[in-house]
């Protein structure tokens, strides 16, 4: 992976500033703190938890994300075109598009508190991630043929939407998230597949095996979002793939992380998160077994989230994110 090198210091901290270089790579264990959140927010509904311990951890993450969005704002504000810069590495792809899935989760935070703004940052997150789709595809399509090899971010870019369901069906919005469920299903169907052939025909260099776990996140996203709309028998199937999945990537786990911790770590963290509320979900429909599995999954989640997010926040702080993520600086 490429390095900027211009504005680092001998020590690998940047001479600019969180507020020059914040590095979209920020976002991906901010999106895996919320989905733990939620979790123990749906764990005192579904096993009793004290509801003090999502909404601290819900809380802190607010203030993780709108400090990393509004330091992202700024770097765009003050040069828009950066937003095409970070795009041209796989890291920029996956952070704004995990960027845009968190606005989705904190609208979802938002929902038992101010419903309107709650309403207000759907909307917007929901048209942030329809302009960054567009603008991938333009990324993809014009750039070189190598970038338009099939990875797990594009189920992030354009099938992330798939997050927005579980703030917009507690405020009643059904009717959109039964067709974000409809517009989306052949689209994760079809990056599905070709992953599969792809997979079977080449091999996945272990820095990037971190990313695999992003068809975890995604089928989970589908089982909760199918669950919450309803659809029982289609909650059903996406349930036991995702569970498959979790077993076979367990089963893999030197597989994936071959490589030694990198940033892409935080890719780990909201698949983690999702399967854990998929769990929860099921239990809440009367398997209850299925809660039970879920609350074990959300304890073990939250340890293993917590840490990786701890390290790539830490790495931020320092001004050695960007400079490991290749993010665009001014």
């Amino acid at each position: 992976m490429s390095q900027r090198s211009n504005g680092q210091l001998s020590n690998g901290q940047s001479s600019k500033g969180l507020w020059r270089d914040t590095p979209p790579a920020i976002f991906p264990p901010v999106l895996g703190l919320f989905g733990v959140g939620l979790g123990w927010r749906r764990a005192s509904e579904v096993l009793g938890a004290p509801d003090g311990i999502s909404e601290m951890i819900l809380g802190a993450v607010s203030l993780v994300f709108l400090t990393a969005l509004v330091a992202y704002l700024a770097k765009v504000v003050r040069k828009p075109s950066i937003v095409l810069e970070d795009l041209q590495v796989l890291s920029g792809r996956a952070g704004l598009a995990t960027g845009t899935m968190s606005m989705m989760l904190f609208a979802a935070v938002l929902v038992p508190y101010t419903p309107d703004l709650a309403r207000l940052m759907l909307v917007l997150a929901l048209v942030a991630h329809a302009l960054l789709a567009v603008l991938v595809f333009w990324v993809l399509v014009t750039g070189p043929a190598e970038r338009r090899r099939v990875t797990p971010v594009w189920l992030l870019t354009f099938v992330g939407f798939i997050a927005a369901p579980i703030a917009a069906v507690p405020l009643g919005w059904s009717a959109l998230s039964a067709f974000i469920f409809a517009a989306t299903l052949p689209i994760i169907a079809s990056i599905q597949l070709l992953s599969l052939l792809q997979f079977a025909r080449q091999k996945v260099p272990a820095p990037l095996r971190p990313l695999l776990a992003i068809h975890l996140a995604s089928l989970s996203l589908f089982g909760i979002t199918s669950q919450l709309l309803g659809y029982e028998q289609v909650a059903l199937v996406f349930f036991t793939l995702a569970s498959t999945l979790f077993v076979l990537f367990v089963l893999s786990a030197f597989y994936l992380t071959a490589a030694g911790f990198s940033p892409f770590w935080g890719a780990f963290t909201f698949p983690l998160a999702s399967y854990g509320n998929l769990l929860l979900l099921r239990g809440a429909n009367g398997a209850g077994i299925f809660g039970t599995l879920g609350g074990i999954e959300l304890v073990l989640a939250t340890l293993v989230v917590v840490a990786i997010a701890g390290k790539i926040i830490r790495l931020w702080r320092q001004g050695k994110l960007a400079r490991m993520t290749s993010a665009a600086s001014i």
